[in-house]
């Protein structure tokens, strides 16, 4: 049981509804760090441009953000 209740419904809030709508349609679904970080939406919507600014800075190779993630996941037993 998690110690931070995860929260699954964007209750009407807009910055929750795109990003909820956008890893549902990436993913299927909702990762567990977005349900966690959704009891405060300023900050998701951060994090979420901090990992984008990552991406399209061009420093890493087109791709490997992703290979990354998915042997961070693997690493610690977690399902991605």
């Amino acid at each position: 049981m998690p110690r931070v209740s995860e929260i699954e419904e964007d209750g009407g809030d807009a910055i929750l509804k795109a990003v909820f709508d956008r890893q549902r349609e990436m993913f299927g679904g909702l990762l567990n760090p977005t349900k966690v970080m959704a009891h405060c939406p300023p900050i998701l919507k951060a994090a979420g441009m901090l990992g984008q600014s990552i991406e399209e800075s061009g420093l890493l190779p087109k791709g490997l953000p992703a290979l990354l993630y998915v042997r961070v996941a693997t690493i610690n037993g977690c399902p991605f």
